[in-house]
């Protein structure tokens, strides 16, 4: 695809930044979210592409409202839709406090499933992309990290369903799993300290296989290992 209009939600992050950023550089459209708009400020200056602010945070059920009425009052139609945004959390299961379980639940699993129904019908009329930025965790699940694996674990499960079930509808989703990656989200948590972590992956490597897997209509996944080692 070239001219592509893709949605990237989390636009202000390591990866989601870094994602729209290298589509902005080819020229496409991007409408770019955050939950404040304030830290999207200047993005995609001096790039070939048009790039649109959008606040919208997962944690709201009706948020993919939002986005649907930018794209219809702006370019009109949606290409492909990456959710890079999720949060993490650090601490064994008994420390952890229950509106953190719930928080993690609500960001990484409900609210990508939210946003889908509502930009579904968008991307079912240009037989458009979904990209779900998964993690590691989700094949491999971490002692002190119980919640947040179960979190991404279960996004996983859902995409895994819905690559067969979108299939029908001409929609593509494609599951992400890179392995750990220096985004600077391990020092974000919302709850718990990280453990000691090797040094992970650069999230250049991560966006420019996201940007990638957009023209390869074979891709439903790429597993933690497709990156390298998987560590």
């Amino acid at each position: 695809m070239t001219d592509r209009v893709v949605a990237v939600v989390g636009a202000s992050g390591g990866i989601g930044g870094r994602v729209a950023e290298r589509l902005l550089r080819r020229g496409d459209t991007v409408i770019g979210t955050a939950r404040s708009v304030d830290s999207l400020a200047g993005f995609g200056d001096g790039t070939p592409g048009t790039f649109t602010a959008c606040a919208l945070d997962l944690r709201d059920p009706t948020a993919g409202d939002g986005l649907v009425e930018t794209v219809r009052s702006g370019p009109g139609r949606l290409d492909a839709l990456v959710v890079a945004s999720g949060i993490v959390a650090f601490g064994d299961l008994l420390s952890t406090p229950d509106d953190v379980i719930e928080e993690l639940f609500v960001t990484n699993v409900l609210g990508p499933l939210w946003l889908l129904r509502r930009a579904l019908p968008l991307l079912e009329a240009s037989e458009g992309v979904v990209v779900h930025l998964s993690a590691v965790v989700a094949e491999r699940p971490l002692p002190g990290m119980a919640a947040y694996s179960a979190s991404k674990a279960a996004l996983t499960a859902a995409d895994t369903a819905l690559v067969r079930e979108l299939r029908r509808r001409r929609v593509r989703l494609v599951d992400v799993r890179p392995p750990h990656t220096e985004t600077g989200l391990a020092g974000r948590a919302v709850a718990g300290d990280p453990p000691r972590l090797p040094v992970g992956l650069d999230p250049d490597e991560v966006a420019r296989r996201v940007v990638s897997v957009l023209e390869d209509p074979s891709t439903t996944e790429i597993a933690s290992a497709d990156f390298g080692d998987g560590s």
